[in-house]
């Protein structure tokens, strides 16, 4: 069987393919971590010392090696940079901007004509900001190149009215610290945010100008041309998005004229992202295939000026059984692409030519992995929907080997939940679940209820200004359709689930339904009220506009019903994504109710519960659920 050491020690860890659209070769800096190449192929810079700061973010020192002379140069780069890049492509690039470079020093910007020139201060008053990194940008930056290398957008943070968070960092010295983190949440004073354009050619810069929405969020910046930005901004209650496209005329960015826009797709499937827009094609991914909403492919649409053609699928028909989840990294003019497989077989990554689809190269073929598990029972894994209300819901559900249907088994439900998420789909994992279905016989099972994602709006919208609700209520429903099924045992069902996952848990275990034995939530959110606004208020609008909804959908105010449950609380005390405190919260409801329950702190840990912590926790929460189902 699949063991609780096999899933520690990697036996069956997956292997990807990390494409770099370009081909070095140079002896590699002593500890560096990662790399990038300037657009004219002369200099590759190394990164090194690196040193994580949030989730996204982190810092790095920088080493260049100039390829031509084969040898490294002294950089003039500041020691400790939260960011460096290189102008993005050579083929777009002019030619007196090939090896310019910006990077982020203490917040600030700046920009360098090559790599080994003394650097240029772009800006004095800059200020990282972990809210929108986090929540809007998903990234360690703010800072766009034009195609041609001329100009570098970058995005201005005011974080002067925002309220902090403050928690503890035990480390090793003598006196613990108190770490300060500008953290805005529900309904309190969000950061400003400006854009703005430099021009290296002038070594001027631009303002461009936010359209008049109040209390506005930048949500996306994309260069259109080599002279034309396209930008959304946001309201905060976030329900509408205001695109703008801007136009460089000689010293200013003004606002530029839409074209009437056209549709290139619809119907009742979703179009999951865009991976490549050329002259005459735009390449997407989606899943329309078998109307099968955890599966994903992807599509062409050849553009002309008479008519749109029909959509073609590029992998419908590729390994069909292996690959039902598809994506693809496009090179840099869109003629080849690499076509990535993520399951339901084991992974697949392969190099292809775009005008006629052929395989150039098999890149990873998990070969390795399939001869491991040759001699490991592995369970399997099945798919099906649910009908609730007017709704054909998906699931998913992980059974043991040798499952028979005419036996009873455990069941823990592994649960998210949160808006517009997935858990049903059909990617290949291995982890945690995988020990329990093969060495422990619990069947896993997932279910994406009301207010999940890539179903339509009607589903996905079902939670709107109303989170604590269905999605709670679905769990509960679906666990009784499981036991309706004949094979689990209705005595031994459990829950389990990380951040939005640990408050599904929490909320439903506090329902008091009767259904559950036990739960486990990991950094759980317990009340909206103590988490960030961008998110919040996306779902929630702000506790004064929807003040009734926020005070019903604490997990405090269930305590009384965690007395007919087994419960484990898990959090990390440097958690500055979901804080201590909202553990903290439910741990005070608890004890003043008089629950018996277990609880796990990791010192010093933040929302991942990383290294020597992450074993941990599972080790614990094994035993926790052995002694559950015993």
């Amino acid at each position: 069987t699949f063991t609780l050491e096999d899933y520690f020690n990697g036996t069956a860890r997956t292997k990807s393919y990390n494409m770099r659209w370009y081909t070095v070769t140079v002896p590699w800096y002593t500890d560096a971590f990662d790399y990038m190449v300037s657009a004219d192929r002369k200099y590759v810079c190394f990164l090194s010392n690196y040193t994580k700061l949030w989730r996204h973010s982190y810092t790095a020192s920088y080493s260049i090696y100039d390829l031509e002379k084969g040898l490294y140069k002294i950089a003039c780069f500041p020691k400790l940079q939260n960011l460096c890049t290189h102008i993005p492509t050579q083929q777009k690039c002019d030619i007196l901007f090939k090896s310019m470079q910006a990077f982020v020093w203490k917040n600030n910007v700046y920009v360098k004509e090559t790599p080994t020139s003394a650097f240029k201060q772009v800006t004095t008053d800059g200020a990282h900001n972990l809210i929108l990194n986090e929540e809007m940008f998903s990234t360690n930056f703010a800072l766009w190149w034009s195609p041609n290398g001329r100009f570098v957008a970058y995005a201005k943070f005011n974080d002067s009215g925002v309220h902090n968070i403050e928690y503890t960092w035990y480390g090793e010295g003598q006196y613990p610290e108190t770490v300060l983190i500008p953290y805005p949440k529900a309904g309190t004073p969000n950061p400003t945010v400006k854009l703005f354009v430099f021009d290296t050619n002038t070594s001027t810069t631009n303002e461009v100008l936010v359209p008049s929405v109040v209390g506005h969020y930048l949500s996306t910046v994309t260069w259109a041309s080599d002279e034309q930005i396209a930008v959304q901004w946001q309201k905060r209650t976030q329900n509408y998005v205001v695109l703008k496209t801007y136009d460089f005329n000689g010293d200013v960015w003004t606002e530029s004229s839409l074209t009437e826009k056209k549709f290139l797709t619809r119907g009742k499937w979703e179009v999951t992202s865009i991976l490549k827009v050329t002259n005459d094609a735009v390449y997407y991914v989606s899943n329309e295939h078998n109307a099968s909403p955890g599966q994903r492919n992807v599509y062409k649409i050849t553009i002309n000026d008479a008519s749109h053609s029909e959509r073609e699928c590029l992998t419908c028909t590729l390994n069909a059984d292996r690959c039902k989840y598809n994506s693809a990294l496009f090179s840099t003019e869109g003629t080849y692409y690499l076509m990535s497989c993520s399951g339901p077989g084991l992974p697949l990554h392969t190099l292809r030519n775009s005008q006629d689809g052929t395989e150039v190269k098999v890149l990873e073929d998990n070969k390795d992995l399939e001869n491991a598990l040759q001699n490991i029972a592995m369970p399997s894994v099945t798919h099906g929907t649910l009908k609730i209300g007017d709704f054909d819901l998906w699931y998913q559900m992980m059974l043991p080997p040798k499952f028979d249907k005419s036996k009873k088994y455990p069941l823990l439900i592994d649960v998210y939940a949160g808006p517009c998420s997935q858990k049903s789909d059909f990617r290949f994992r291995v982890g945690w679940s995988t020990y329990l279905a093969s060495t422990e016989n619990v069947i896993v099972a997932s279910f994406d209820g009301r207010g999940s994602g890539y179903q339509g709006d009607k589903i996905m919208h079902a939670l709107y200004k109303r989170l604590g609700t269905y999605e709670v209520e679905d769990q509960i429903t679906a666990a009784r359709q499981f036991i309706d099924m004949g094979y689990i045992d209705k005595n031994r069902i459990a829950i389990w689930g990380w951040s939005y996952g640990g408050y599904v848990t929490s909320m439903v275990l506090g329902a008091g339904s009767g259904v559950f034995k036990c739960g486990m939530a990991v950094a759980p959110v317990s009340k909206w009220n103590y988490y960030d606004s961008i998110y919040t208020e996306r779902y929630m609008l702000t506790p004064a506009e929807n003040q009734a909804f926020y005070d019903n959908s604490t997990v405090m105010e269930r305590a009384k019903n965690f007395k007919s449950v087994q419960y484990l609380l898990v959090h990390g005390t440097a958690d500055d994504n979901v804080h201590f405190q909202q553990a903290a919260q439910i741990s005070k409801a608890l004890v003043d109710e008089q629950v018996d329950f277990d609880a796990m702190w990791y010192t010093d840990e933040d929302h991942g519960l990383g290294g020597s912590s992450n074993q941990h926790v599972y080790t614990h929460m094994s035993h926790f659920l052995k002694n559950c189902f015993a």
